[in-house]
């Protein structure tokens, strides 16, 4: 009976100690699951205990009227209660000690939590300042252009005014095979990268040719090493995000910000007219985007392209 005692009062603590943990963990199933076997293993405990006094007065009721308790009798009984005393206490020290690990441990929860929500806010802060600092750039682009890039658009392909609906993955993957030729004798793997197949963007498909075209071409004839480009396309709410990105040789930092001037060449200037970067700005801006660069010496060259899904307004 003792020992079935204990496992109910054992089994009550620690449903009790689930229940606490189970708030912290905002889990409301738990919380009812837990609480409930805990007070099933109390009433339990409780009714044992009860039931077992109940036994103990009335069999020593029984012995007091038909044998009588000897003096030693009572002091062995006792004895006996004394030791189960004790053994109460101790068990209730264990439970106490149980209590105190589960509150360390939560407030060492606490802790965590609390820093994860500083790095969630840090990071929301930086989110928030990117937005910022591309929105401040596409307007600085709008309103200070450094060239007038209109005598460098190319015709239109169709019959219309250049403003139709393009898949513009199908026509990054175009101008790709185009160039696949040229790209293997430069030891260059091109590949065109999005979560979707279909990315819709109101602007005329051979002008969005040429500007996928311009910029692979550029990396074939400026790499200067086998590598890669890696052409990434997403969305960014209504805009369309580019990042074309090589793993050749690059410019310095200082020049890097000239590469979209007309007949603008480098230090590692080779043979052309300087003209596709330039006109690759010209089509981008036409349709009322954003695009610019970022590369240092060794590490490659990274283009970012920001154009509105619908077109220029």
């Amino acid at each position: 009976m003792y020992k079935l005692q204990r496992l109910f009062l054992i089994g009550s603590c620690i449903f009790f100690a689930a229940t606490i943990y189970s708030m912290f963990c905002l889990s409301l199933v738990f919380i009812i699951v837990f609480f409930v076997l805990h007070s099933l293993c109390l009433f339990s405990f409780c009714y044992i205990c009860y039931s077992d006094q109940v036994d103990k007065a009335l069999s020593l009721n029984t012995y007091h009227q038909e044998v009588g308790i000897e003096i030693a009798e009572k002091d062995k009984a006792l004895r006996e209660m004394t030791g189960q005393v004790k053994e109460k206490d101790n068990l209730l020290e264990q439970i106490r000690a149980q209590v105190e690990g589960l509150r360390n441990k939560n407030e060492s929860f606490k802790d965590e939590t609390s820093n994860l929500l500083t790095r969630i806010r840090k990071l929301e802060e930086e989110k928030l300042q990117k937005e910022q600092e591309i929105a401040n750039m596409r307007e600085k682009e709008r309103r200070e252009p450094v060239q007038d890039f209109g005598a460098l658009l190319p015709p239109v392909t169709g019959d219309g005014d250049g403003r139709e609906t393009v898949n513009i993955i199908a026509v990054a993957e175009q101008a790709k095979n185009s160039l696949l030729a040229e790209a293997k004798a430069a030891n260059l793997h091109i590949t065109v990268s999005s979560a979707t197949d279909t990315l819709l963007v109101t602007a005329d498909q051979g002008r969005i040719l040429t500007l996928f075209r311009n910029i692979i071409d550029n990396s074939i004839k400026y790499m200067n090493r086998a590598g890669s480009l890696v052409i990434t396309i997403s969305t960014i709410g209504d805009d369309i995000f580019i990042v074309l990105k090589d793993t050749g040789e690059g410019l310095p930092t200082e020049e890097t910000k000239y590469i979209f001037e007309l007949n603008y060449q480098g230090s590692n200037r080779i043979s052309g007219n300087g003209l596709g970067l330039a006109q690759a700005r010209a089509i981008v801006e036409y349709y009322g985007g954003t695009i610019y660069a970022k590369s240092t010496a060794g590490n490659g060259m990274g283009i970012y392209i920001q154009i509105p899904s619908g077109g220029k307004a």
